[in-house]
């Protein structure tokens, strides 16, 4: 069974910037992480995997800890993204999946029935115990910087699974959930167990704040987002809500949806670059601390160019009761990792007046 959570303990990295802004508290300045900043674009981060398939890499605890902590020390970002993928857990528990280089996650037996929903059963703590002794282990060597656990939401891990795969249009999914709503709300349910256990794992591990990843959730409509989605996604934050951590939700294209998704009960919620900040708390309920939003292409052009456009995004998030500085999605993976170590001074640096 999953471990109960222990008695109330006061997080000694509560009054770290990024959990102070994520709970919208005054902070000397504005905090800032990158999505995907442990990976992909860093030269050391190649090296590292160079030989290792990414699943079997995020299994092997000394192999995660380095990861995670690259950009940390490379950049000097206020909260480190814990090195993983959205369909460990799955994997973890025998569900016959891979990532494939180019494509992204792959599933052999796509779902199509009711039958193959037994074998989505909830994480167990030895399902998992490479990844919480690689959390254990950060947080030994990230010291004061706050570690941030992730799980892809139950839509996203649906859109996989029935697809078999990466997919543009979701036909598939839109198909089953939209004909067989009944099969839908169990796989969906299912998966809400296995994403909020495996975010109370890291948290119980020692990670300060979680975040719900929900790739491709902008392809729903606002009726349909609430009527097949929003309960899942609140299920799997609930399972972390006794824990005292601040909750993110992100999705992309998620514009429509920015108010129904601060609404399932997120603390934070993440913003793409489509939706200016100070628009988008106007969608959002009222106390709630927003993410974003910087265009990953601006990364692209000139330090006056990228500096320029996240000025204008820290202004915007004024209007809201936290910002914690983030980009609209993740890092590509031919950026350049110097463009990033200015821009974390840029926004470090930059004076709110």
């Amino acid at each position: 069974m999953t471990t109960p959570a222990p008695d109330p303990v006061k997080n000694p990295l509560r009054d770290s910037t990024f959990l102070r802004a994520c709970r919208g508290e005054t902070t000397d300045h504005v905090p800032l992480w990158f999505m995907r900043q442990a990976g992909r674009s860093l030269p050391e981060y190649r090296a590292v995997r160079e030989g290792t398939a990414m699943l079997e890499s995020c299994f092997k605890p000394d192999m995660v800890v380095e990861i995670t902590m690259q950009p940390v020390r490379r950049y000097g970002v206020d909260a480190a993204i814990f090195f993983s993928d959205i369909v460990v857990p799955l994997k973890a528990i025998g569900v016959d999946l891979d990532i494939v280089a180019g494509t992204g996650p792959v599933v052999a037996d796509p779902i199509r029935s009711r039958e193959q929903l037994e074998q989505l059963r909830p994480v167990e703590d030895s399902d998992v115990e490479p990844i919480t002794q690689a959390v254990k282990a950060l947080v030994g060597e990230l010291g004061s910087t706050p570690l941030i656990g992730f799980a892809g939401a139950p839509f996203t891990l649906a859109s996989y699974l029935v697809e078999g795969g990466p997919s543009k249009d979701h036909l598939a999914t839109k198909r089953l959930m939209y004909s067989d709503p009944d099969l839908w709300h169990d796989l969906a349910g299912r998966l809400a167990v296995i994403a909020g256990g495996f975010l109370r794992q890291q948290v119980l591990a020692g990670a300060s704040a979680i975040q719900l990843f929900d790739s491709w959730t902008g392809a729903l409509s606002l009726a349909d987002y609430q009527e097949f989605v929003a309960p899942h996604s609140a299920a799997a934050l609930a399972a972390v809500e006794d824990l005292d951590v601040p909750r993110i939700h992100f999705g992309v294209g998620t514009g429509e949806l920015l108010g129904a998704m601060g609404d399932v009960g997120a603390d934070v919620v993440g913003v793409d670059w489509r939706v200016p900040l100070d628009e988008a708390v106007k969608r959002i309920a009222p106390g709630k601390a927003v993410q974003g939003n910087l265009d990953p292409a601006f990364l692209f052009t000139p330090e006056e160019v990228y500096t320029r456009r996240a000025a204008q995004i820290i202004e915007a998030g004024r209007a809201a009761n936290g910002h914690v500085f983030n980009l609209g999605h993740g890092v590509p993976p031919s950026t350049d990792p110097d463009a990033l170590k200015r821009l974390t001074d840029f926004v470090h640096g930059y004076e709110r007046v």
